[in-house]
Formats: C-alpha cells, structure tokens, sequence
C-alpha cells in the first residue's frame, strides 16, 4: 500500500512538473524572450528539482508557482545573478565581515552570519550590499544545490543605526521569493528590547510559511540551535575561526588519515607493499655501476587476467558491507554516486558507504577525496585516476568508534590529465590549475534508528507514503496560514479597541473641563 501511495504521489509531482513548464513556455516565454536570462529558463526546463522547489514553496498550487518563478527569475536578471563573482563585488564588502558562510547548526544546515553592528544603512551602497548577498547565496547553491541554510542575526553590541529595513526586507525576499526552499530557521540573537517594534514588521513580511521559522534567542538560548563549536567566543562558544579576506571563507577540507599518517596516494601505498627490498636496498641497486638483470620468462596475456582477477577479488572484498548509492551526479569529467549524500548509522553494517565515480571523458581522470573529519573516516583510494569510461569504487567507512555528523562533509576532486604517465598524481595536483579541477561536494547523513510503523492503537497500523506526508504538509502549510490571518485580526480588533478606549478618556477628559469652566463661570464674581 505504502508503494503504490509512493508511486502515486511521485506521479502527482511530476504531472505539476510538467504542467508548470507547459504554462511557464506559453503564458510567460511566448510574450518576451530577453525578460529573463536565458540560462535559467533553461535550468527550470531540464532540472526538475528546480520546478519543484518553488512548487514546493507554494504548496504545490501552480499558479503560485508561476508568480514565483516569474518574479524570481526577472530579480535574477536585473541583478545579473549568474555572472556575480568576486571581481564584480567591491572589494571592500569582502573586507568588513559584514556577511558569510562558516559553520553548521545541529541539525548539518550551512550557517549564513549577518553581523549586524557592521552594516550602516547607505543610499549610495544599498544596490552593492543586495548584489553581495545574492552572491553569498548563488556560490552556496551552486556548491550544495537543494541544502538549506540557517540565518544567523548577531545583533550584539548593534543599535537603530544599524537596522535598514529595506536591506532586511531583501533579505527576507531572497528566501521568500529568490531562493525557494533555503531557509531552515532564521536565529535573531540578542536582539535589543528598542528593536522590538522593527522585528515585528519583520514577522509580518515573513508570511505563514516561513513565520514559524523565525527564531529569537540569547546568548543562553543559542546553543540550543548552534553547536559551541561553531559559536564565536562572545556567544560563549569554542570556535576559534575569524573572518578575514582574503580567501573567502571555505569548509576546512583535509586528505583522510590511515593509522599511520596521511593516505598520499592509494597506488602509491601500494606499489610499497609490493617493493621486494626496502629503500636503502633500491638505493644502492640505483646507485651501482652494474646491475645484475636475470632473464625471465613472461606470458603478458596470463600475467594481465591474473592480476585483473586479483583485483576483482580486492574490490569485492574491500566493498562488501559498503552502502550502495541510488542517485547520481551527472558532472562533466566524472558521474559521481551518491548525488548529495553518504548515509551512515550507528549499527555494524551501517559504517560503510561507497561512492562510484565514472569516467565520461575520453581521456584519464585524476581524482582524490578529502574530508572535513579526517580523523572519523578512512577512504580507499582516497587518490587515484580513473581510466575513460572506467569506473572506482570508493569505500569511505567509519574509523574504530567514531559516529557520523551531519556537519562532516565531503569533497570529491577531479581533473583531466592530458599526458598520461608523464607525471606523478601529487606533482600533478600541485601543478593543474584550478579552473580545470571539478568539485563536487556530498554531505553526511545519519541515519536514525529503527522506528515503529504501528501506531498506538493496536489494530489500527498506519502507513504513511509520501503522498500522505505530502498531504500533512499542506494541511500544516494551511493551517499555518489561518493563524496568520487570525493574529492579524486579532491585532487590529485590539488597535481598534485602543483607539475606542483613547477616545473614551479624551471625551471624559473634556467633560471634566467642561463642568470645571461651567463651574468657574457660575460662581459670583
């Protein structure tokens, strides 16, 4: 039943998919072509994920959807979104520290730092200070498509200075309207009580659907949210990292340790085990005049199955028990599986995960694996090459008792080698220049434990596919929004009845006046 719910809600969604592009060609595209940037009427007609984010926003309702997509895609092209890049954004924004990515909150979502007492509202720099935030958001998408973000308002030590409404509303639009699923909560900490009024014209911009993520919090209250390892020190927190510019800000990844050291190379590792003598003895055969050679016998034909059916028996071995990944990244050097995520768990056969790259070139692809917890994961080969269109199985498991975070993650490297042979893969690396390296980035995923699929009462188990899911989530989404609606009435019957009750005191109050000048006229002079 759970299957055929599953199959049926992925149908539903991707007959609106359709339906949304179908409606976008003729009732959007048809009336100007150069309204919107080509690239990404381009992304929203092959990349369904993108048509579903903003469905999923506008709770699968497609005439919202549209709306969205039309005012999200025109802000793109006015801000010139998709050629934003460092040498396009004054170099001073980068300087102050205003805005950036570091970290991730408890629950492994990117945290996105406004820091509130360095921003000064300026009519002049409004237009650069919006552009630099779409270029911290577009960098981030492009490098973790689909991964929420966390907002984080350090209000400490800020004043009314420091608050631009404008600016804030932007921002506000950037995940209402520009970036459609991005939002995992928005943390205001130490707000000052004199901004009070301010943050509730914020609430109101938010809408149902957001309203609930909105999140304020005290120095005592951030942890709650934030790891202190990814706090700054006047939070109370351990993390030592201080913005400075340049290089931009970047997850801390390193190549994974074995227990004796850094992996440098797979084949390196090796082509040392299989050394028949050890280093002094190569160099004294390298350094000797004459060198004893033995004729020997080769048959190439069976040394090469022997040492392929060698290998098979290797990768079989070192794979078994290795999470099999579902999904894949299709990239242009390398197809990489899983396409956004290794899952691991706490159970025996839930500390292995593999990842298959595929050569789609036609030339050999280098590669290497780095982390950002060296010290929690082994991965075999970490660096190696792959052959065109050869594939690697990369087994990456968790080392002794070490348990997976959702902030660990990965980073997947690759790089066309033009001279095969000529070179070593480390001089290799040190010498490719960075516009010809492809990176792909995998998060973690944690599994959690076996759940109950029968509910409390007994007779009555319950299964709920995505379709069920995705039912709740409107009727949450709907329910959301009554409230709103109702608050807002609720605040203006009492705006209403503030103002009757003023008008009350002042009537009294002229009555008054009015017997005491009665009075005074009254009385004998």
């Amino acid at each position: 039943m759970a299957e055929i719910e599953h199959h049926e809600g992925a149908q539903d969604l991707e007959k609106k998919i359709e339906e949304t592009r179908q409606r976008f060609k003729n009732e959007f595209l048809q009336d100007s072509t150069d309204k919107y940037d080509s690239r990404d009427v381009e992304r929203l007609l092959q990349d369904d994920a993108v048509v579903e984010g903003y469905l999923t926003w506008r709770i699968y309702v497609v005439d919202d959807a549209l709306k969205m997509i039309d005012e999200s895609f025109q802000w793109r092209k006015e801000f010139g979104v998709n050629d934003l890049s460092e040498s396009t954004i004054p170099r001073w924004m980068f300087e102050t520290g205003a805005v950036f990515l570091h970290g991730y909150d408890k629950e492994g979502n990117k945290l996105f730092w406004f820091k509130v007492k360095l921003h000064v509202k300026d009519a002049k720099t409004i237009l650069d200070k919006k552009k630099y935030v779409a270029f911290w958001l577009e960098r981030y998408a492009k490098k973790e498509p689909g991964m929420p973000l966390t907002v984080v308002f350090d209000m400490s030590e800020s004043g009314l200075s420091n608050i631009d409404m404008e600016f804030v509303r932007y921002i506000i639009n950037c995940f209402k309207v520009y970036y459609p699923k991005f939002l995992s909560k928005m943390i205001i900490v130490d707000m000052p009580w004199i901004m009070n009024a301010a943050w509730k014209i914020v609430k109101s911009w938010l809408g149902p659907e957001a309203i609930s993520k909105l999140k304020f919090a005290t120095k005592s209250e951030i942890p709650t949210f934030i790891g202190l390892e990814y706090l700054p020190p006047h939070m109370g927190g351990t993390d030592p990292f201080r913005y400075s510019y340049p290089p931009l800000p970047d997850d801390d990844f390193q190549t994974p340790i074995c227990d004796n050291g850094p992996i440098v190379s797979e084949d390196e590792a090796e082509s040392k085990e299989g050394e028949p003598e050890g280093k002094d003895g190569l160099e004294s055969s390298f350094n000797s005049t004459e060198v004893a050679v033995k004729p020997k016998k080769v048959n190439f034909l069976e040394d090469s199955l022997r040492a392929e059916d060698n290998d098979k028996t290797d990768t079989n071995a070192r794979i078994k028990g290795a999470r099999k990944p579902l999904t894949t990244f299709k990239g242009l050097l390398l197809d990489v599986s899983p396409s956004e995520e290794l899952s691991f768990g706490s159970g025996e056969t839930e500390k292995k995960s593999l990842i298959i790259l595929s050569n789609v070139t036609k030339n050999q692809v280098a590669f290497k694996v780095r982390t950002t917890a060296p010290e929690k994961y082994r991965v075999k080969p970490s660096s190696s090459s792959c052959e065109p269109g050869a594939s690697v199985d990369i087994v990456v498991s968790l080392h002794g008792g070490s348990q997976a975070s959702p902030q660990d993650r990965f980073l997947v490297m690759a790089a066309e080698m033009d001279n095969v042979g000529s070179q070593e893969l480390p001089q290799f690396w040190k010498e490719v220049p960075k516009t010809k390296i492809m990176e792909h980035r995998l998060r973690c995923h944690v599994l959690e434990g076996s759940k109950p699929t029968v509910s409390p009462l007994r007779d009555s188990p319950v299964e709920m596919g995505s379709n069920g899911q995705q039912e709740l989530s409107t009727a949450l989404m709907r329910v959301m929004a009554c409230n709103s609606r109702l608050e807002q009435k609720l605040n203006s019957c009492l705006w209403v009845q503030k103002v009757l009750v003023g008008l009350v005191l002042i009537l009294v109050v002229l009555n008054v006046l009015c017997l005491f000048l009665l009075g005074t006229s009254q009385q004998p002079s």
